[in-house]
């Protein structure tokens, strides 16, 4: 090798040292305050939102770091040290962030803004970080696993963005975070088995992800956790001891909306320092244990939506700093126990949906701090106690609907000037409505429907200026609706139905400019509908004025703002036609016209109402035809029109309405042939056609209603003969086709109709041929008739055995022999016009069949064998006479 001579080697050693010192100086200029400028400026630049506080982040001021919005520099290097750009609804990205010069920083802090996008694996450069923060973001993608590289870290927060995916465990390695937020994205289940204890750890969020595990080991080995939030995710499992034991120094424990499951540990009372348990929704059972009145410290108990049993902890009476306890939807069993009157602090309490019964102790007039009080759906008893009530004054809500509460609502439920809702609705209360209801000025729902409750309404109610809702259904209540009504400014539901209320509706109704629902149905009013209601409310939706006496026309103005979603005016004595606004309420649900006097032509009265399901408009005098805009109707379930003057054709669009399950036209003036598309209905399990003046035959298509339970085509010109496929209608239960002109044989398939039970009529039609005896099948059918008909033959003596035979009628046709025995067949009537029939049955008159037939068969027998015998004799003697000859 040659050798190099040592000047050489001199200036090249002087060479590779120069290279060195100049390979750092970018490092120094990357980290100088010019090029942290230079890469805030381009970063701004890049933002899709620059707002004005950031001005100051600008080339022309580019020598003026320090003063620079929202940087804090380093007294001593003149550098930015921290970056706190929070709520400042800035929109981008950090793919243009250049973090090389900022390395030095410790605060990085964009909380609450609109960045998007991905954390860049970059971040894992700032070594000096004490606080990251990016949480209220929209950011996605994983998180980066460089972040453990921030060793210095002590705050992390990525709460409530996008991000995905694991968490990495080498984040848990990082030694100083003592607050670690990852609550609120869509995180999945990481390798937790490599996850280390975080000695430091005192706050921890992982809520509202995707995990579903059981509880991860690591946690419980936190020991310095003072906040645990694993809410609103899928774990599952039981709540290892090991939390119970490790974790003394909780405060805050959140497993809300997860689906642990098994007994809540007895160890619990292990968790001295804990103020917050939040342990609702989940499949927790067993008891709910008495150690739990050892936290002295608790605060909130929150425990609800569980399966936890038999009774209320009477240690809990201990927890004298209780604020809030809700122990609702379990299945506690057992009374409220007294010493619960000790938590003097409670504001509020909920024990609603459990299996608690008993009174109500009086030792709960101690808590005259409540404000929330839950009680429904139990089945408490007795009285509801003055004293009780007359201390509860600071209460807000009171809801012991749906128990088995007596006696009379006390009059001091007047004190309770703060309350805006009171339900105490499906109880057995009685007597009157206390007057001093009117004392409460802030109550905004009202509700003791489904009692006992006699009287007027009191004079003061209608002064509540505050009330929304007013819900009075289902009592004894009596008198009328004063004009005093119009003074509810507020009121935006009155429901009074099934009442003894009577007289006229007030005018000042039509004044509810926030009215949406109003119910009258089922009591005594009259007279007619002020002319202006509606007019006023154009967001009504319910109005029910059912079964009452009321009359006149419909007020024009009530469906005023096209928003009607229900309307009942069922078995009143209305006249007139409908109103014309009640074609544009796109919304309608459900209509009932039915038994009125209503008038007028029903073809353009309805248009098109997609969300529309039920409608009954029979026992009117409607005229007209039946538009073809009801096939547009496609979550039309129940179509009745019986018994109008409807005319015309049934039109082939109402095929397309193919959520149909009832379709009643009976009883009008329709004709023509039935429209094949009525085959398309194959939801169908009501079909009435009868009493019209239908052509034609039964259309093949109809075999597609398959789950028909009642098919009544009766009374009309239908003709042909009786379709075999019939028998395919295996859920029917009734079949008429009476008064027609059908003919031909009744077909024996008619025997499969295995589900026929209270009718198969097919009188009055030119019906030939025997009775087939496969009708014996229909073990279940409780009436038949065939009368008026040509049929020929016996009846079959198997119809014997069709034990559920009510009736029977077989009158007028040409049968012969005798009639079947049972009780069905003792109606002497249903014979009539069969001269043929005999039977021995008591009552009916017809000719014996058994002796007299028996007795001229036999004699006639007896006739035919002496007959033969002489022939025979003579034969024989004739023979003897020759041979004895011979």
């Amino acid at each position: 090798m040659k050798r190099v001579p040592r000047t050489r080697f001199s200036l090249l050693v002087l060479l590779l040292l120069h290279i060195f010192v100049f390979s750092l100086l970018p490092l120094k200029i990357a980290s100088s305050p010019r090029t942290q400028a230079e890469a805030l400026i381009k970063w701004k630049n890049s933002l899709a939102i620059k707002p004005s506080t950031l001005n100051s982040w600008s080339n022309n001021n580019i020598n003026n770091l320090c003063k620079w919005s929202n940087v804090v520099c380093s007294n001593s290097t003149g550098e930015i040290s921290q970056i706190d750009l929070s709520s400042m609804d800035l929109n981008g990205t950090l793919d243009q962030f250049n973090f090389s010069p900022f390395l030095n920083i410790t605060v990085f802090n964009l909380n609450n803004n609109v960045f998007s996008g991905s954390i860049p694996t970059a971040i894992g450069n700032l070594t000096k970080l004490t606080v990251l923060d990016l949480s209220d973001n929209d950011i996605e993608g994983q998180i980066p696993v460089e972040i453990s590289r921030l060793t210095e870290l002590q705050y992390l927060s990525l709460f409530n963005n996008f991000l995905e995916g694991p968490i990495p465990y080498q984040i848990s390695n990082l030694p100083k975070v003592w607050y670690l937020s990852l609550g609120a994205n869509n995180l999945e289940n990481s390798e937790w088995s490599k996850f280390s204890s975080m000695p430091l750890l005192t706050y921890l969020d992982i809520y509202l992800n995707q995990f579903n595990s059981t509880f991860p080991d690591f946690i419980s080995k936190c020991r310095n956790l003072t906040f645990l939030d694993m809410s609103q995710n899928s774990w599952n499992g039981s709540i290892p001891e090991s939390v119970f034991s490790n974790l003394g120094k909780l405060q805050s424990f959140n497993l809300t909306n997860n689906q642990f499951k098994g007994p809540l540990s007895s160890n619990i009372s292990k968790l001295s320092q804990l103020t917050h348990l939040h342990l609702p929704n989940n499949f927790l059972s067993g008891e709910i244990p008495e150690g739990i009145g050892l936290l002295q410290n608790l605060e909130v108990i929150e425990l609800y939506n569980n399966s936890f049993s038999r009774s209320i902890p009477s240690s809990i009476g201990q927890l004298k700093n209780l604020l809030r306890l809700d122990l609702r939807m379990n299945l506690l069993n057992s009374t409220i126990p007294s010493a619960l009157g000790s938590c003097t602090r409670l504001g509020y309490l909920a024990l609603a949906q459990n299996r608690l019964g008993g009174e109500l102790p009086y030792s709960l007039s101690n808590l005259n701090s409540l404000t929330d009080l839950g009680l429904s759906d139990n089945y408490f008893t007795g009285t509801l106690s003055s004293v009780l009530i007359s201390n509860w004054t600071a209460l807000t809500s009171v809801q012991f609907q749906n128990n088995s509460f007596s006696g009379q609502i006390p009059k001091e439920i007047g004190l309770l000037k703060n309350v805006t809702y009171i339900f105490l609705y499906q109880n057995n209360f009685s007597g009157p409505i206390p007057s001093e209801i009117g004392n409460l000025k802030e109550l905004a729902n009202l509700d003791l429907s489904g009692n006992h409750l006699t009287g007027l309404i009191p004079s003061s109610l209608w002064n509540l200026k505050s009330l929304s809702s007013v819900q009075l259904f289902y009592n004894n209540l009596v008198g009328t609706i004063p004009p005093e009504i119009g003074n509810l400014v507020s009121l935006s539901t009155f429901d009074v139905n099934t009442n003894r209320l009577s007289g006229e509706l007030p005018v000042n109704i039509s004044s509810l400019s926030n009215l949406v629902g109003f119910s009258v149905f089922t009591n005594n009013f009259t007279g007619t509908i002020p002319r202006d209601f509606g007019k006023n409310s154009p967001n009504l939706t319910y109005i029910s004025f059912s079964n009452n006496s009321f009359s006149g026309k419909l007020p024009p103005y009530l469906c005023n703002g096209f928003k009607l979603e229900t309307l009942t005016v069922n078995n009143n004595s209305f006249t007139g036609p409908l109103p014309e606004c009640l074609r544009k309420c796109t919304n309608l649900k459900r209509v009932r016209l039915d038994e009125n006097n209503f008038t007028g032509n029903i073809t353009d009265a309805f248009g098109v109402h997609p969300a529309l399901d039920f409608v009954r408009l029979s026992d009117s005098q409607f005229v007209g035809q039946i538009s073809s805009t009801w096939g547009q109707c496609v979550n039309l379930t129940n179509l009745q029109m019986s018994r109008n003057k409807i005319s015309g054709k049934i039109p082939p669009e109402l095929g397309n309405a193919k959520n149909l399950h009832v379709l009643s036209l009976e009883s009008n003036e329709l004709s023509e042939e039935i429209p094949t598309q009525l085959g398309n209905l194959n939801k169908l399990f009501h079909l009435n056609l009868s009493n019209n003046h239908f052509t034609g035959s039964i259309p093949r298509s109809l075999s597609n209603l398959t789950k028909l339970k009642t098919l009544d085509v009766s009374a009309n010109n239908v003709s042909g003969t009786i379709p075999t496929w019939l028998e395919d209608y295996k859920f029917l239960s009734s079949l008429n086709l009476s008064h027609n002109k059908f003919s031909g044989e009744i077909p024996q398939e008619l025997g499969n109709l295995g589900s026929l039970k209270y009718m198969l009529d097919l009188s009055s039609n030119s019906f030939t041929g025997e009775i087939p005896s496969n009708l014996a099948k229909l073990s279940s059918l409780e009436n038949l008739d065939v009368s008026n008909n040509q049929l020929s033959g016996k009846i079959p003596s198997s119809f014997s055995s069709m034990v559920s035979l009510v009736s029977v009628d077989f009158s007028y046709n040409n049968l012969t022999g005798p009639i079947p025995t049972g009780k069905a067949f003792q109606n002497k009537n249903a014979f009539l016009g069969n001269p043929g029939l005999c039977g021995d049955t008591e009552g009916v008159n017809l000719n014996p069949c058994s002796s007299t037939s028996n007795y001229k068969s036999s004699k006639r027998t007896t006739h035919i064998v002496i007959g033969a015998l002489v022939v025979v004799c003579v034969r024989i003697l004739f023979i003897w006479y020759i041979k004895s000859t011979n």
